[in-house]
């Protein structure tokens, strides 16, 4: 059984930094491409950012730049570095990982095959 596990999350200051941890467990993480999404109230679930199975990342533009997203693969663990946090990053952060190295474009739901159950992140001014 695939699980996602997050961590990481609490209530912060703007203009502070936390870092989200995601450990997996079940899959071929090493051959698994990881991705971050985000949920604030009322709110669609959003691409947060990706890295594929190689290394490769990328990141929605609201982020770019203050989002680092790495990847330890002898830990199967993905973590998401946020600096310079807003009030607008606040929302629930979810962890997803696909099912093979091929998947669909990474900033849509549907192309991701296990999500975790997140952890939240506020962001006061």
């Amino acid at each position: 059984q695939v699980q996602l596990v997050e961590s990481g999350g609490g209530l912060v200051q703007a203009g502070d930094s936390l870092r989200l941890s995601c450990a997996a467990s079940g899959l071929t993480f090493s051959n698994s491409n990881m991705g971050w999404f985000r949920q604030g109230p009322g709110k669609e679930r959003e691409f947060v950012g990706g890295i594929s199975w190689s290394g490769t990342t990328n990141y929605a533009d609201s982020v770019k730049g203050r989002f680092t997203l790495s990847r330890d693969n002898a830990k199967s663990m993905v973590y998401l570095q946020m600096n310079s946090l807003k009030p607008d990053d606040t929302a629930g952060y979810v962890c997803a990982a696909s099912r093979f190295r091929f998947m669909g474009a990474f900033d849509r739901v549907p192309s991701w095959a296990y999500w975790g159950q997140g952890t939240q992140v506020t962001v006061s001014s």
